[in-house]
C-alpha cells in the first residue's frame, strides 16, 4: 500500500499517473514529483479504477493505449463518475496519434516530451479544478 500524503506536514495535489509502460510511468512520476506533486500510479486500467475506488486525486492522467486500446479513455469515464470529480487528461508519446472521438475530446493531450509544457498544463488542469470545486461548495452554501 502507497504511504498517505497525509503523513507530511503539508498537502501537495495528488496524482494518479496510468501508464503500462514502465519507463514512461517512472519517468513521468519523477518529473511530477520534481514539479511538487504527490503521485500515485497504475499499471493498467483495472488496477486504475480500483485506486480512484480507494482515494482522491486531484487529477488523473492517463496513456490511452493500454491493455486495449480505449483503456485510458474507461480510466478517465471512470474518474469523471467519481463524486470528488478528479481533473483529466491523456497522455500520450505517439507522433501521430488518432483525432480524439466525441468521447475524449473533452479530454486535455498531453504529450510528455515536453516537460516545461507538462508541467504547466498539469498546474492549470489542477487550478482549474480546484476553482470548480469553491465554487460548487460555495453555491450549496448559499453564497
Amino acid at each position: 500500500m502507497t504511504p498517505s500524503p497525509r503523513s507530511f506536514d503539508y498537502d501537495l495535489a495528488r496524482v494518479l499517473l496510468v501508464d503500462a509502460d514502465p519507463a514512461s510511468r517512472i519517468t513521468l512520476k519523477t518529473v511530477l514529483e520534481a514539479g511538487g506533486y504527490w503521485v500515485d500510479s497504475a499499471a493498467s486500467a483495472a488496477e486504475a479504477v480500483g485506486k480512484l475506488d480507494e482515494g482522491e486525486y486531484e487529477l488523473v492522467l492517463s496513456d490511452m493505449q493500454m491493455e486495449s486500446p480505449k483503456a485510458g479513455l474507461q480510466v478517465l469515464a471512470h474518474a469523471k463518475i467519481m463524486n470528488y470529480k478528479p481533473a483529466t487528461a491523456l497522455i500520450t508519446t505517439y507522433q501521430n496519434h488518432r483525432p480524439l472521438d466525441a468521447a475524449s475530446r473533452n479530454s486535455m493531450l498531453i504529450k510528455p516530451e515536453d516537460i516545461p509544457g507538462l508541467l504547466s498544463k498539469v498546474a492549470t488542469l489542477i487550478s482549474e479544478r480546484a476553482t470548480r470545486r469553491m465554487e460548487r461548495e460555495l453555491r450549496l452554501a448559499g453564497v
